[in-house]
């Protein structure tokens, strides 16, 4: 099996240090479940949770994600020509904002968790050999 980038790894919300197993207990739009982080890696049992409320941190990185979404759509907003006027683009970055929320918290504790679990090559390689 192909190295994972670090990217597909955030964004699919894959373990950091092999990269193949799932940081989530479930989908984050699953209400139930929302953004509930695994105790641990079931590819290669890394802990996720090295202190209690480790993830606290990851509303930091979530604010910068918001941020990111809102510019993105203002962009497409711009790019596509749309007349909204300022009330349809707050609106429309307030609605996008809302439909991305389980997302962004979701990707928010995956990136916050890459900048504590480093990637190990060779943990990756031995597990996609199984």
């Amino acid at each position: 099996m192909a190295k994972k980038s670090i990217l597909y790894s955030i964004l699919f919300l894959k373990c950091p240090q092999c990269r193949q197993g799932p940081l989530l207990e479930a989908n984050p739009y699953k209400l139930s479940n929302m953004n509930k982080v695994k105790d641990h890696c079931p590819t290669c049992n890394l802990k996720y949770h090295i202190e209690p409320s480790f993830y606290t941190g990851s509303m930091y990185v979530s604010y910068a994600v918001g941020v990111a979404f809102a510019v993105a759509t203002y962009v497409l907003i711009l790019i596509f020509g749309l007349d909204f006027g300022p009330g349809g683009i707050l609106l429309s970055i307030i609605g996008v904002l809302v439909l991305t929320m389980p997302y962004n918290g979701a990707v928010s504790k995956s990136i916050w968790a890459h900048f504590f679990f480093k990637y190990n090559p060779e943990i990756a390689n031995k597990v996609s050999k199984q």
